[in-house]
């Protein structure tokens, strides 16, 4: 059986987006497959949606409160039609221009024609990076 109204990798990383600049923890969760693996830039690892959103909770209440996020795709593998491997260049921000300071490498799952997220890895850019993939 073929779904027609399948999720693109684009609709998944607006719902990150969206969640994201509503402060939203519970929103951003779930986004994440509720198993999935976690890992910020500092080197912290969250296993778990319950774990995400816990986190995002307070990410979202203080150290990034009122912040907007800036993701944009630059690699998208589908090494099979419910597998998407997705490379971003990333950035949050309060001003009117986010610039990009992160990578990020998203593996995606396809259920029930949505894509949601089962690992997740943030990394920072370098300064030669930056200098490459200005917003």
């Amino acid at each position: 059986m073929v779904v027609e109204d399948q999720d693109t990798v684009e609709e998944f990383l607006e719902r990150i987006r969206d969640a994201w600049d509503a402060g939203d923890a519970s929103g951003y969760a779930a986004q994440f497959a509720e198993d999935a693996s976690y890992v910020i830039f500092m080197g912290d690892a969250m296993l778990g949606r319950a774990a995400i959103r816990q986190t995002h909770h307070e990410v979202f209440t203080r150290w990034q409160k009122g912040t907007r996020m800036v993701v944009k795709p630059i690699d998208v593998r589908l090494p099979d039609e419910s597998t998407a491997v997705v490379t971003t260049v990333g950035g949050i921000g309060k001003g009117e221009r986010i610039g990009f300071d992160k990578f990020q490498t998203f593996t995606l799952h396809r259920r029930e024609g949505r894509w949601e997220c089962v690992a997740f890895q943030n990394t920072r850019m370098s300064r030669r990076s930056k200098r490459a993939y200005r917003s």
